[in-house]
């Protein structure tokens, strides 16, 4: 048997060849394998492929399966380092995430699909889309996100230009164009958007800001401040008490509801919350809430049977923008 031109490449193309064409339903024969072995210009013995195959499952993790099926001796690869429910859900994951792009998301998915066969592949194209919801039109933000860890590892400010959009669907800069230059100390996930969480020093409070909106940004040499602040800051409580990552000030509002919707409250704000009796229908929830519209609609938004029942500012507050609702819709 002459030797192929590629022959020092041996195993890292038989691996290949067992990556990309098998999976649990679909296997090789030996001489199945040596043939797609030699459209990459490669020969090979069966005795070194045996020993390569040992090889990939005590080296790599690669674990090759061997299987009787009549006369044939079938081979295919078995577990992965990412099982195909996992692919699926790293997919859903991306097309539903707002703050990807549309070519970002087609561009993460096909390298995904590396992960499995290319006949498992063929399952996921069909599962593919991408639909025409909402989706960031800001492709910078994942060098955004990569700086903003920089500069958290670093301990250093960022600065940047902060946008939103008008009227004329125009990215147009806030604060006149001026730079933003803050303390970045963490990022987080809300909404299907990215935000960073950051002291900003000129305010002297805690802010965030949608990571998709920010252009520009560069790590500075200034050291982070707001330590303090963040000393025992907790993301998971800030991100449930802040509806839709609007802020406002924060006050403990007493709920009313009835027992049916405890799943809305639980969802919203896990199972820390404890509720009080009230009678055998009904429930009172006292929970931290930044007080804003947005809160406010999604109360609005759960019907009858949940009512914001103190302290007496919040329901004040919360009839006035319930009749300015009403009084702009006459």
């Amino acid at each position: 048997m002459s030797r192929g031109t590629n022959q020092k490449f041996k195993f890292t193309y038989l691996m290949r060849v067992m990556l990309e064409k098998t999976d649990d339903e679909h296997a090789l024969t030996m001489s199945q394998i040596m043939d797609e072995l030699e459209k990459y210009d490669v020969t090979a013995e069966r005795k070194s492929i045996y020993a390569d195959f040992a090889d990939m499952t005590e080296k790599f993790g690669v674990e090759i399966i061997k299987e009787q099926i009549g006369r044939e001796t079938y081979y295919h690869v078995g577990a992965r380092e990412f099982e195909l429910a996992e692919v699926k859900l790293l997919i859903d994951a991306i097309q539903s995430s707002k703050f990807i792009t549309q070519t970002k998301s087609r561009e993460l998915i096909s390298k995904i699909k590396g992960f499995v066969s290319e006949h498992q592949a063929g399952q996921l194209q069909r599962q593919v889309y991408i639909n025409d919801r909402v989706k960031a039109m800001n492709e910078s933000v994942y060098y955004n996100v990569d700086d903003i860890h920089t500069a958290i590892n670093e301990n250093k400010k960022i600065r940047f230009k902060y946008y939103k959009w008008d009227i004329d669907k125009k990215l147009v800069a806030r604060n006149n164009g001026e730079w933003f230059v803050v303390s970045p100390w963490a990022l987080t996930w809300d909404d299907e958007n990215y935000y960073m969480i950051a002291y900003d020093s000129w305010d002297g409070k805690i802010k965030h800001y949608r990571v998709d909106k920010m252009m520009r940004l560069s790590v500075t040499d200034e050291k982070r401040e707001g330590k303090n602040l963040f000393k025992d800051f907790d993301m998971a409580t800030y991100s449930k008490a802040t509806f839709g990552m609007y802020n406002g000030i924060k006050k403990k509002v007493k709920i009313h509801f009835a027992n049916y919707m405890c799943g809305v409250f639980l969802d919203r704000f896990g199972k820390d919350i404890t509720f009080h009796k009230l009678d055998a229908d009904h429930r009172e929830l006292n929970v931290d809430v930044n007080i804003s519209p947005q809160f406010f609609g999604w109360v609005f938004s759960l019907g009858n049977n949940v009512k914001v029942v103190g302290p007496e500012e919040v329901v004040k507050k919360m009839k006035k923008e319930a009749k300015s609702f009403l009084d702009n819709m006459k």
